[in-house]
């Protein structure tokens, strides 16, 4: 990128002290670095330098820490005298005084932090270079030149920290000659790598409902240890540009921080903080596996805090829902607090602001604040009296303005850079009851108001959100400074999108009002009501989550194939076999006597220990069974192992049965089969088949009702599509009503689970009665995720 012609002057100004041409134009491209160093320059009284204190000028206007900004041109009289005369050094003063802050220090305990005034001989460096090399000889005879020279300046530099560098590497250089003497073409030559061998393999015995592979590793490190201690909350980490040149930096004082502390004891304090406008989702168990994991990984606290600002949204029955699934999700809140409980100091702090001169009452309609934003103008009520101001806003609180004549906002910058610094709506009048508050406020904080003071008046050590809220951070921390209030560690993570479905509350609400669904707890849903409901656990949940980790990364479409893996491999260890048959064709045994009843052992479990009668239940074989009907059909073939007329299939736990005669109907319908069974079991056939027989002569097998479900919607993204609602898959949903199922199965309840097996997992449904058991599929038994690997 070139320099324009009015860039001259401060181009000079840089390649003066020493600079090169390449470094001084690039910092003119920054407009920050452009005016820190500047200010740098100017602090330091110098019309010119060599290029080693230039360069330390440069470092110094790059990376002084922005809480110390009052300590700048001490450091910076250390650089031009010399008596910091090495990046180490400066390196060393800048960590001193990030540790420092705005606060008072003794210069002896600078210097002494920094090495001012320690000089290292080349006599001590040479000695010290020599007794490092010895320490590494054999590494050194083997690698030769290929060292890692870095390496070895590192450990004489740890010995050393305030010797010169260019020194050291220059010792370094001469006596690995001295050793090695010159360099060969070997030397030069890049080390061939090992090739790792390949693990062997283990072969496994296939079982019937086998599970596929673990896929590619996913996160297994410990995810909260990005997140600073408490304590350290001292620092910068958000700047606030205005239009007119000033930053503000955000940063805690000693005094707030101390306080801070000394109310949560140095613990860590987060927040899940939930608007209670609709079911939780998927998303909102990352948000919890976060804020109640950090938590409980360092042995602090987590709020449940109702969002709860806009009352024409939220409603009795969300909050209980929310309270409810966070405890079946496994967490127990420290406290659960709504913003609402905050309304009288949200208020008070208000009325301050207009005080200050930061907050004033505006009359444009939402046409035209939006208008002035977009041009970027100031509303023309912006400037009145603060006495104005406040008049204006009591006479909001007593309801004595009408809804949409008045709001209050926030006197930020609209002409900044960032469009959620242009003076955002603080309070609105809304004369609705409040579904916590009740009838007592008529004006109701914004989220933008309200959030950021919670958290502070809370004590909240770590503030996590989504990265769509990383655009505010910098109203976040204006308002926590114009109010000097303690400022929580702000982190934004991405946030978490799955394929074939929506996860927008608008969406979703838009679903279940207009009846797409059967309410915010369908299977079909990702809402956590709804995987519950389906019969996923919140441990499979969390095994998902955790294998996607904490990240900043975009927010990339996560499979739901990936899910569903998670939700498999708990089901395949925690559900027990069981056998149904969704659509029954009747097979008549007819070499059994027909009041025979024989009672077979079928296995819970495929490993079932066959001393443990637990692990078995009973199942009765009689002259009538049912199979699936795809399990039949008129034309063998080699690739096929169902029943086949003159074909033999063995019945699991039972016998080995061979179809002797086909029974049509009208039309050619196949009515019924004939077979007869070998109770010797000396046939062998290929195909197993599950199977549900009369439990006694002429009595119909125990009838249950089965949901078979698919993705919601055809398209990975519908969120995207204009018409997404056009994109609902219309066979998402498929009901049985008559499916056949074993007799012990009648005991089931609602939240069971089972592998029916060769057909999936299923989950006892809450729908259900003592006279009509119903089923949801959780998942089918075929795995596509840790075949196609981790996407």
């Amino acid at each position: 990128m070139g320099v324009e012609d009015g860039d001259s002057k401060p181009l000079d100004l840089f390649l003066s002290i020493g600079l090169d041409k390449r470094t001084a134009e690039n910092a003119l491209v920054n407009q920050k670095v452009t005016s820190n160093l500047t200010a740098v320059i100017k602090e330091a009284g110098i019309d010119g330098c060599n290029k080693t204190i230039g360069n330390l000028l440069y470092m110094v206007a790059t990376k002084h820490p922005a809480n110390a900004l009052i300590h700048r041109p001490t450091v910076v009289q250390y650089v031009v005298s010399s008596k910091i005369k090495n990046p180490a050094q400066l390196d060393a003063a800048l960590s001193f005084l990030g540790t420092v802050g705005p606060e008072t220090f003794k210069l002896s305990d600078f210097e002494e932090a920094c090495g001012v005034g320690v000089e290292v001989s080349i006599e001590e460096i040479q000695s010290t270079v020599t007794a490092v090399l010895e320490e590494n000889m054999n590494a050194i005879l083997e690698q030769r030149y290929r060292i890692n020279v870095g390496n070895l300046c590192g450990q004489v530099r740890k010995l050393h920290p305030w010797s010169d560098a260019k020194i050291v590497k220059e010792v370094i250089d001469e006596k690995l000659h001295g050793i090695l003497g010159e360099r060969t073409a070997d030397d030069d030559k890049k080390p061939v790598k090992k090739k790792k061998e390949k693990p062997a393999k283990v072969e496994e015995q296939a079982k019937s409902d086998a599970v596929a592979s673990v896929p590619a590793v996913e996160e297994e490190a410990n995810p909260y240890s990005i997140f600073p201690e408490p304590a350290e909350n001292y620092k910068v980490h958000t700047e606030i540009f205005f239009s007119n040149g000033d930053i503000w930096r955000a940063h805690n004082t000693k005094e707030n921080l101390e306080r801070h502390l000394k109310f949560t004891g140095g613990k860590v304090f987060t927040r899940f903080p939930p608007e209670p406008n609709g079911y939780l989702h998927i998303g909102h168990a990352k948000a919890m596996f976060i804020n109640f994991g950090l938590a409980k990984e360092r042995g602090g606290c987590c709020y449940l805090r109702y969002d709860d600002t806009n009352p024409e949204a939220e409603k009795r029955e969300y909050i209980e829902h929310i309270q409810e699934i966070v405890q079946w999700m496994g967490w127990q809140p420290f406290k659960v607090t709504h913003t609402s409980d905050y309304f009288q100091e949200l208020y008070d702090l208000a009325v301050k602001l207009i005080s200050k001169g930061l907050a004033y009452v505006d009359h444009q309609t939402p046409e035209e604040v939006k208008e002035y934003r977009e041009k970027q103008m100031n509303s023309p009520w912006r400037d009145r009296p603060i006495a104005e101001s406040l008049k204006l806003f009591e006479d909001m609180r007593r309801g004595l303005i009408d809804e949409g004549k008045a709001t209050l906002r926030l006197k930020q910058d609209m002409q900044s850079d960032n469009k959620n610094m242009y003076d955002l709506i603080a309070y609105r009048i809304k004369f609705t009851p409040h579904p916590h508050a009740g009838d007592k406020w008529c004006i109701y904080p914004s989220y933008d108001f309200s959030h950021c003071i919670v958290d502070s008046l809370e004590n909240i050590t770590h503030s996590l959100c989504t990265l769509e809220f990383e655009i505010r951070r910098p109203s976040y921390y204006w308002l926590l400074l114009a109010l000097d209030l303690y400022q929580p560690y702000v982190w934004e993570y991405s946030r978490l999108n799955i394929s074939n479905t929506v996860m927008s509350k608008r969406k979703l609400n838009r679903l279940v009002t207009e009846k797409w669904v059967d309410g915010w707890d369908d299977p079909r849903l990702m809402t956590l009501a709804g995987l519950r409901r389906r019969g996923v656990s919140s441990t499979a949940i969390y095994s998902f989550i955790r294998g996607i980790g904490i990240t900043r990364s975009d927010n990339s479409m996560i499979r739901v194939d990936r899910l569903e893996y998670h939700i498999r491999e708990e089901l395949n260890k925690t559900a027990s076999r069981t056998m149904v048959v969704l659509h029954p064709l009747k097979v008549v045994i007819t070499n059994l006597d027909s009041g025979s009843v024989i009672d077979l052992d079928a296995k819970k479990w495929p490993d079932a220990p066959s001393d443990d009668s637990s692990s078995y239940y009973k199942v009765p074989f009689t002259n009538v069974v049912y199979i699936e009907q795809s399990d039949f059909r008129l034309k063998d073939s080699k690739d096929y192992y169902g029943l086949a007329p003159g074909k033999s299939v063995l019945l699991r736990y039972a016998f080995p049965i061979k179809c002797t005669e086909v029974i049509y109907g009208n039309n050619d319908t196949i009515l019924e089969i004939h077979a007869e069974y070998d109770p010797s079991k000396k046939t062998k056939p290929k195909g197993v088949l599950h199977w549900v027989a009369q439990p006694s002569p002429g009595v119909e097998p125990l009838k249950v009702e089965v949901r078979l479900f698919e993705k919601l919607f055809i398209s990975e993204n519908p969120g995207e599509l204009e018409d997404w609602l056009a994109d609902l898959n219309p066979h998402s949903k498929e009901v049985i009503p008559e499916a056949y199922a074993v007799p012990s199965l009648a005991s089931a309840v609602a939240g069971d689970k089972f592998q029916f097996e060769r057909m999936g997992y299923f989950a006892v449904d809450p729908d259900s009665t003592p006279g009509k058991l119903v089923f949801n599929r959780t998942i089918p038994l075929r795995d596509s995720y840790s075949k196609v690997g981790n996407k």
